[in-house]
């Protein structure tokens, strides 16, 4: 499934999502094949911060109250999920250290800046040819945002590699109109 954001309470275009999920694995190992299904809650970002503040809560009870509102809402409908993950949990920031610390042995990361149209809604940001009449184009608004460091995924050093996988069928992308 996606990994839900807590920013606000569950409704049935997550209780859609969840299912449907559930039916494709299910699926998936009725004919045999290994399958996960993994879900959980994003607990960070602006949008978190914003609804806490409004709730008048710290971020980590929102989190904590409304990640217990998602799993209730699986569990209600019967899904069969593998891992539910908390991005607060321990065993999920253990795995990102370890992941991050083999990435940047490996120089495969690198802090660089955005500079752009920032859409809190959508935690996206957009170029100027993306704003339909001055907005995101999920119609949320936008506010610039100048020179905010990040850090980027080297996928350029894999070039090569990505193409040649996708070029002999090892790798596809789908869907196939990407």
């Amino acid at each position: 499934t996606p990994i839900y954001y807590v920013n606000a309470a569950p409704h049935i275009g997550h209780a859609y999502t969840s299912v449907a999920c559930d039916a494709a694995c299910r699926f998936a190992k009725l004919d045999g094949r290994r399958a996960l299904l993994a879900t959980g809650t994003d607990e960070h970002g602006e949008k978190v911060e914003e609804s806490a503040a409004r709730a008048g809560e710290a971020p980590l009870e929102l989190a904590t109250r409304v990640s217990e509102e998602f799993r209730e809402l699986a569990l209600s409908y019967s899904v069969e999920f593998d891992a539910f993950t908390r991005t607060t949990s321990a065993q999920h920031k253990k795995v990102v250290r370890e992941l991050w610390e083999t990435l940047a042995a490996r120089d495969a990361i690198y802090l660089g800046t955005y500079e752009g149209w920032y859409c809190v809604r959508d935690e996206c940001f957009y170029s100027d040819s993306e704003l339909v009449d001055g907005k995101a184009p999920t119609g949320a608004e936008v506010e610039w945002r100048a020179k905010e460091p990040s850090y980027f995924f080297r996928l350029s050093a894999y070039r090569d590699q990505l193409v040649d996988l996708i070029s002999s069928d090892a790798m596809r992308v789908l869907p196939s109109s990407r």
